[in-house]
């Protein structure tokens, strides 16, 4: 049965009043995790979209105290899109795309009776697509995450402390030059840092332990028992006929525990 937008949308609409300052936006954004707001208007009818694009515009315009200064000034209203790009929450998702495509648009209100219900947006059809092929049980190589969160042994750790929540990792790897691994950075070596201080001046290199490294062909059970063996979360993947060279991925025990809660799981028959 051919999926429609309703079944991969985002059904809670995040929402700001178009008096909101632009302040407020950011925060409305970041606490949710989300991309864009819709604006309601004071009769609380969705007015406009406005987005962590707006608000990139807003910050790169104001170049001097000048132009902060009228910045601040500016609402929701002042830089949402209007009107709000929408699409019928029953519409079949290859319509959707084709709107995407020809309208070049990042996100949709999603409407059931031209009621605002929920937004669709780029992210959605990525995690759609993801989740559509099944994963083969075999090895590490079907379960790991390609893309990793590297950083240089000589980056600060509040840059690497920043770099971690934006991109929602429990952990960074430390690399040289050429790629190579040197070592792991987690939230619990950050910790005495939260607890005691300290933190300015520190680099990676300083903090970061050695990192626990795996082939792609291992088999999961493999890579669980050395996880449990060595009460780590995570194993840096690499190709055993090249070891020294750049990481080929990472599995954790949250990728394990996905793939075992897959409705295909052999978990889960």
């Amino acid at each position: 049965m051919a999926k429609l937008v309703k079944d991969i949308m985002h059904a809670n609409l995040i929402t700001c009043k178009s008096d909101a300052t632009l302040g407020q936006v950011a925060v409305l954004l970041h606490n949710n995790h989300v991309h864009a707001l819709v604006v309601n208007d004071r009769d609380g009818r969705a007015a406009g979209v406005i987005s962590d694009f707006d608000l990139l515009a807003g910050e790169w315009l104001s170049s001097d105290p000048e132009s902060l200064n009228t910045m601040r000034k500016l609402t929701a209203a002042d830089l949402m899109s209007s009107p709000i790009t929408t699409v019928e929450g029953s519409v079949p998702l290859t319509e959707a795309v084709r709107e995407f495509i020809e309208k070049d648009v990042n996100r949709l209100v999603v409407t059931q009776d031209g009621k605002p219900v929920g937004i669709i947006s780029l992210s959605d059809f990525v995690a759609h697509l993801a989740e559509s092929s099944a994963i083969k049980r075999g090895s590490v190589g079907d379960v790991m995450s390609d893309a990793i969160l590297v950083c240089r042994g000589k980056t600060p750790i509040l840059s690497a402390a920043r770099a971690m929540t934006s991109a929602g990792w429990r952990s960074v790897l430390v690399v040289d030059a050429k790629g190579k691994v040197l070592g792991v950075v987690s939230g619990r070596d950050l910790l005495p840092y939260v607890q005691n201080g300290g933190a300015e001046g520190k680099i990676v290199r300083d903090v970061m332990h050695p990192a626990l490294t795996i082939d792609i062909t291992a088999s999961l059970r493999e890579a669980a028992d050395k996880m449990i063996q060595n009460h780590h979360h995570r194993l840096v993947v690499v190709d055993r006929e090249n070891p020294d060279a750049f990481p080929l991925g990472v599995i954790s025990s949250f990728d394990i525990v996905a793939q075992m809660a897959r409705p295909d799981s052999v978990w889960q028959k």
